[in-house]
């Protein structure tokens, strides 16, 4: 009686107590994060499937995270939504949920904690923007940001057209709709079976995603009845199947922390040797910015991510159970493509075989080191160069207008690490200094402990591991050493004898631990490296969804 007696204040009727499933509906929408500016209405959608059902829905807030405002990085409180999302579902009395996410770090967050408790789970995305329309072109959120300012940079447009582009660039609710993090991350969700089929793809404003949630309301009450839990769906074949599919489709670096990050939380094993392996037999399919032409709109209607799985169906394991229902040869036996500019057919690929995400190692990445092949020169990626080494971004942004530097230069940026900044910021795709953009130059080798946006492009080295704040070799980089990029012998090398390397490792001091308190504080003393998925060190692990003691 004591718990039923405060629901009432919502006015809700007595058969909602009758034993019907409590379905909660956890939420990352805030208005700070323009991307879930909209997961009110998709939460209104979830609620009508939920009681056609005969559920009793309960809509409740979650940490919002949007790369776009917060700072030093959305990545800093990736673990934090992760953790506190988690407690939530454990300690309220739910037994079902629907989570609702959108911006990069909302998507692996709230899995990262479905995973943990287990309780039967549906996830759906807000979907990605319209297209951006600028004087008779496409714009790419994110992506053609970084251009712009490129070529404000080298004096070739002016402020005031970028200011006008900017809102032509985001022109409706919904997160980027490149092929940045976000649209990976929900391509990868529904290639995991976590997503109803299509959507990943439904624009942001069309009614089919508001149809969408409500058959992921309807259909989260049927999970309940039949006990589907993530850790049924998500299984070793399932990570198997999204690796190969984030090469198919382009997709973003980050993917491979946050898929770490989600399969500790289950005990799956899974590595960068995974990543790169699996994705050595699968060539890029999809044409969409940054690594092609296309806009999410257009992958949508040219068949969405069925259609782009059906097309890799003999590397997939199709036996897999989805949340639909079914298996994942269900999912996409129907799947058409309707534009082959867009969705490659599987012998006549936008890139091919292995030109996805490859996975570097050397003495200067001996746990590796991740590159995204199909947003880098081709002409870059067999590379050496002398290395220019700064500190920090900021170190770099103070003096890149005055640079004496070549097109063969490997600007090293370290301390941008999960500990390092902390928080692993997308900082290492730096625009290049104005000497060479004048030039009409727009790419050289950058390498970083750092990570990227998904929607940014160039010849960046991301996710060295160790980092340089914990002591890994990048920490030990001078100005004027040789550095070797070799992407298809996946080797990334500094050219310094072992002995002069010893040397520098006994004269380096680790930098000062980044001030700060509570969160901050609790994150740098227990985060783990990039290629463990940047998780907390006591959150990796399930631990289940018992019902705590009593409140009273």
């Amino acid at each position: 009686m004591i718990h039923r007696s405060w629901m009432r204040n919502q006015g809700v009727t007595d058969e909602v107590f009758d034993g019907r499933p409590v379905i909660g509906i956890a939420t990352t929408w805030s208005e700070l994060v323009p991307c879930n500016a909209h997961l009110d209405r998709v939460a209104e959608a979830v609620k009508r499937g939920v009681w056609q059902s005969g559920g009793f829905p309960r809509e409740f807030p979650c940490t919002g995270l949007g790369e776009t405002l917060l700072r030093p990085t959305a990545m800093l409180y990736r673990n934090l939504l992760a953790m506190e999302a988690e407690e939530l579902m454990r300690a309220n009395p739910l037994d079902g949920l629907v989570l609702l996410s959108g911006c990069d770090k909302t998507t692996p967050g709230l899995l990262m904690a479905a995973a943990s408790v287990d309780l039967p789970t549906i996830l759906v995305t807000g979907g990605p923007m319209l297209s951006g329309r600028y004087q008779g072109r496409q714009l790419g959120s994110g992506t053609q940001v970084w251009r712009f300012e490129e070529e404000l940079a080298a004096g070739t447009i002016t402020p005031a057209e970028c200011a006008v582009a900017e809102g032509a660039m985001a022109r409706s609710p919904g997160h980027c709709m490149t092929m940045g993090t976000a649209s990976t991350m929900a391509c990868l969700t529904e290639a995991l079976g976590m997503q109803l089929p299509y959507s990943a793809t439904w624009p942001a404003v069309d009614a089919r995603r508001d149809q969408t949630a409500q058959r992921a309301g309807q259909r989260v009450v049927e999970l309940v009845a039949d006990d589907v839990r993530p850790s049924t769906v998500m299984s070793r074949a399932g990570f198997e199947d999204a690796v190969r599919v984030n090469a198919a489709i382009g997709g973003s670096t980050n993917a491979v922390i946050h898929l770490a990050a989600i399969a500790g939380r289950l005990g799956v094993p899974f590595s960068l040797d995974d990543v790169d392996a699996l994705g050595r037999d699968v060539p890029t399919l999809v044409d969409l910015e940054p690594s092609g032409r296309f806009l999410m709109e257009d992958l949508c209607y040219a068949g969405g991510l069925p259609a782009v799985m059906r097309e890799i169906a003999d590397l997939l394991h199709l036996e897999r159970p989805t949340v639909a229902g079914g298996t994942i040869k269900d999912a996409i036996a129907d799947a058409g493509c309707w534009n082959r500019e867009v969705i490659r057919p599987f012998d006549e690929p936008l890139a091919p075989a292995g030109s996805g995400t490859a996975v570097l190692r050397g003495n200067l990445a001996p746990d590796g080191a991740v590159i995204k092949q199909s947003a880098a020169s081709p002409e870059l990626r067999q590379h050496r160069g002398r290395a220019l080494v700064f500190e920090s971004p900021e170190e770099y942004r103070a003096v890149s207008d005055d640079l004496d530097v070549d097109p063969s230069t490997v600007l090293v940026l370290r301390n941008n690490g999960p500990r390092g900044y902390p928080g692993m910021p997308e900082v290492a795709n730096v625009g290049l200094p104005r000497k060479l953009l004048e030039r009409g130059i727009r790419d050289m080798v950058r390498v970083s402990d750092g990570r990227m946006s998904g929607t940014a492009y160039g010849t960046v080295v991301l996710h060295v591991a160790p980092e340089a704040a914990v002591g890994g070799p990048l920490a030990l980089v001078e100005t004027g050493d040789e550095i070797e990029l070799d992407v298809p012998g996946r080797r990334l090398v500094l050219h310094v004898d072992d002995d002069e390397l010893a040397a520098r490792r006994a004269r380096w001091r680790p930098p000062a631990a980044p001030g700060g308190r509570g969160w901050t504080r609790l994150y740098t003393e227990h985060v783990l490296q990039a290629d463990h998925g940047a998780d907390l060190d006591f959150l990796v692990g399930s631990s289940g969804a018992e019902v705590p003691r009593e409140s009273h």
